[in-house]
């Protein structure tokens, strides 16, 4: 027995070495996991952009809501007030400038009649001088009296004047009209500015119905009945499941050879009888460091070298069985299958074939 035993105990500590070297080699190798992975969301944090009184909360927690669902109400008591002020001072507006129009059309009768008395004058300063010069004529050759050149004289001298004052009044209506229509362009910026005042009064009272930017789950509810918000005050969030993803933080000495469009196997720590196949939708521009509230300074002196993380985001099946029990935040663990280093950018379009070599690989004619 205990030379059986010599035979065959070495010989199966030599089938699990090969075993174990032929599966690192050809599967294990190319495997890359990590368990610093969670279940997320784009959720929406629905707030009010104006203040008032929430007057009615048409949600509870955790109710599923249609997009355009009203979730809270205002009371608008003060908001069609300004409505009905501002309408009030758009037609005002509206009257103004259309007295203003009837002034300029009244204006440019005016002109056309100080144009036309105009005409008269230069007809009769004409006919007064043409009679001067004949009576000038008349009087040296003792044709015509004394007192006719007089009132020939005084008729020329009354028209010319008279030609002077149609002159200026024309020229006086004419200014009036270039100031009827500043009056004009003014009254217009006055409407305008009178009806872009209504149209935000209507925007603020159309804001006091708060309705759901998307369909989704009602969370963290705070908004109550009664209760005084201002714009930005957080009333709930809304997740829009089943729509999730996966937010993997790989070491970067695990990137080397991963690609967007590679198969990633996810296990959900709450579901551990069951696995997702996803793939690697993008990689985070820059490691988690760099967006956190206090990036570290490695300039200062006290260095000490620490493997960074990178967010990756995994895209998840919409018709998973998992699909609708899915929440944000729960733990899970993902390991990404990297032997198809050319299956990822490459086959799906998102880079060339040069483009799809490892991480790190240096350029042609580096370093030379």
């Amino acid at each position: 027995m205990r030379k059986i035993l010599l035979v065959i105990v070495p010989a199966l500590v030599v089938a699990v070495i090969a075993y174990g070297g032929w599966y690192w080699w050809t599967d294990w190798r190319f495997l890359q996991s990590t368990d610093d992975a969670y279940i997320q969301s784009d959720v929406s944090v629905i707030a009010p952009t104006i203040e008032g009184t929430l007057k009615e909360v048409r949600v509870a927690d955790n109710e599923r809501v249609a997009e355009n669902q009203i979730l809270f109400i205002i009371d608008d008591t003060d908001f069609v007030s300004r409505v009905n002020q501002a309408e009030a001072v758009a037609a005002t507006e509206t009257a103004v400038l259309t007295t203003v129009r009837s002034r300029l059309t009244l204006q440019q009768a005016m002109i056309d009649q100080a144009a036309a008395a105009l005409n008269v004058a230069e007809a009769e300063d004409t006919r007064s001088q043409l009679d001067q010069k004949r009576y000038t004529a008349l009087l040296s050759s003792s044709l015509a009296s004394r007192q006719q050149f007089d009132t020939a004289d005084a008729d020329a001298r009354k028209a010319g004047a008279a030609l002077v004052k149609a002159r200026a009044a024309l020229v006086a209506e004419q200014t009036q009209l270039v100031v009827y229509r500043s009056l004009m362009s003014e009254e217009a910026a006055r409407l305008a500015q009178a009806r872009a005042a209504l149209e935000l009064a209507r925007s603020q009272l159309d804001d006091t119905v708060i309705r759901a930017p998307i369909a989704g789950i009602v969370g963290n509810r705070a908004g109550q009945l009664g209760q005084y918000v201002k714009p930005g005050t957080q009333l709930c969030s809304l997740v829009p499941l089943p729509h999730v993803y996966v937010t993997a933080n790989f070491k970067e000495t695990q990137l080397t050879r991963m690609r967007p469009g590679q198969v990633a196997t996810v296990e959900v720590d709450a579901y551990p009888d069951h696995t997702i196949t996803g793939r690697i939708e993008s990689f985070a521009p820059a490691s988690g460091a760099q967006f956190s509230l206090l990036p570290p300074d490695n300039a200062t002196g006290n260095f000490t070298k620490i493997v960074q993380r990178v967010p990756v985001r995994i895209e998840l099946p919409a018709d998973g069985p998992l699909a609708r029990l899915l929440r944000p935040g729960l733990s899970v663990t993902v390991t990404v299958d990297t032997r198809d280093l050319a299956g990822g950018e490459a086959a799906n379009g998102l880079v060339g074939a040069a483009e799809a070599k490892p991480i790190g690989a240096a350029a042609p004619g580096a370093g030379k």
